[in-house]
């Protein structure tokens, strides 16, 4: 599907690049084209005033102020020395009676020229003869046609050798904007891919983690059944076990409509001024006994009077998970750590507990949903894994991040940067 999409992409950028180029080549040759026809009649034009002086007039002198051409005196020097030119008078039926060149060149190649000429009529035109490219201008006079020829040869290579050079140029573009494209939308792919391999993902581990409550529920149930005759006190192990993994579904359809729910309004919030000191605070002493009872030691440092942009609830959610998780995966006796401290213009709330730690292939991924770094132990500890996905959620939300550093088999720290705001 991806690469589906990737090749619909490339070849959508191909056809619009490719329109634009030709586009702009039609425009840039359509320019050169009519700038050198111009050229062209314009020198045509004054070959032919040269050569339509009366005689004895030498229009313009002989560059280089040399000899004469023998055979050229007296005669009208074309001002258009950048090309060969020659002139000739015709009758009425096209027979050449009069030539005016400085160019040693047969009697054929004169009537073929004069042929070509006479094909379309009085006027001007071009054609190619024995390799050459002719423009010339052909008028009507009293006892026949006076023809001009210029040889335009040179400049019509310019038109031939721009279109190769576009051929070449847009050859080589479309090659270079195929591996650039491609690797864009690589790139731009990528984004997509992973969330879609997320949501994958995501739906097979909250489908997995149904499947389990579900089928204790519905083991219970059925053993229920099997003694419907029992009274209800006699059943009263059944039904708790349906009470209690009904209570860790409930728990995790919660977590998840959070989790929507946040992604879904994380435009729409309204932010204040928080304490964050206090918000921080008040969460270490509610935890204070929960500590105490699983046999660790908790060691805190909060500098007061530091405020954050956001929601008081969804910070103490935060500390709330993390000394929740730090709890959980403390070894007793162990020892957990909480500081809270200003560094520049942030505000760092660090989470520190001894333990197994977490290896370092981990760590990035552990704030994704479900994710778990023993999925074995997760019943045994209550969690799905949705806990830090959630605190990475919040901390986004407040345009801050989130990170875990572990030494394995010692300790396990969690970051939250915030942006500090102003009392």
């Amino acid at each position: 599907m991806f690469k589906k999409l990737r090749n619909r992409f490339l070849f959508l950028n191909l056809v619009i690049i490719t329109v634009m180029m030709l586009v702009a080549f039609a425009a840039i040759y359509t320019i050169t084209y009519q700038n050198v026809r111009r050229d062209i009649d314009m020198d045509l034009g004054r070959v032919a005033d040269a050569y339509q002086k009366p005689d004895g007039s030498r229009g313009n002198p002989h560059p280089g102020g040399g000899r004469m051409p023998d055979g050229f005196a007296g005669k009208p020097i074309p001002p258009a020395e950048r090309s060969v030119s020659f002139s000739l008078k015709t009758d009425e039926q096209w027979n050449v009676t009069e030539t005016d060149s400085r160019f040693d060149m047969d009697e054929d190649f004169y009537a073929q020229a004069v042929r070509k000429a006479s094909s379309r009529g009085p006027g001007k035109g071009q054609f190619d003869l024995d390799g050459t490219r002719w423009a010339y201008e052909a008028q009507k006079q009293a006892d026949g046609y006076s023809i001009v020829f210029l040889d335009v040869t040179a400049r019509q290579k310019i038109l031939t050798n721009l279109i190769y050079t576009f051929l070449a140029v847009a050859l080589a573009m479309l090659i270079v904007i195929y591996f650039t494209s491609r690797f864009f939308a690589n790139r731009s792919i990528a984004p997509v891919k992973e969330a879609f391999e997320k949501q994958k993902r995501f739906i097979a581990d909250a489908s997995h983690e149904l499947k389990t409550p579900l089928a204790v529920i519905n083991t219970n149930a059925d053993v229920l059944l099997a003694n419907s005759d029992d009274a209800i006190r006699d059943q009263a192990k059944w039904l708790h076990h349906i009470k209690s993994e009904t209570e860790r579904m409930k728990t995790l359809t919660n977590d998840l409509l959070y989790l929507t729910e946040m992604d879904d309004s994380r435009a729409g919030m309204l932010f204040s001024n928080v304490d964050a000191s206090e918000a921080v605070e008040s969460v270490v002493l509610t935890m204070e006994a929960v500590v105490f009872e699983k046999n660790l030691e908790l060691g805190y440092e909060i500098e007061p009077g530091l405020f954050v942009r956001g929601s008081a609830e969804q910070l103490k959610q935060v500390v709330m998970i993390l000394l929740d998780n730090a709890v959980k995966y403390a070894k007793p006796p162990g020892k957990i750590d909480l500081s809270l401290k200003r560094r520049h213009h942030e505000i760092v709330l660090k989470v520190t507990n001894t333990g197994e730690g977490i290896p370092a292939e981990h760590l990035e991924r552990i704030f994704d949903r479900f994710y778990r770094v023993d999925p074995s132990r997760s019943r045994k500890h209550g969690g799905y894994g949705l806990g830090l996905a959630i605190a990475k959620s919040i901390a986004e939300q407040h345009k801050g991040r989130i990170y875990a550093k572990s030494v394995p088999n010692e300790t396990t720290s969690f970051y939250v940067h915030l942006p500090a705001a102003a009392r």
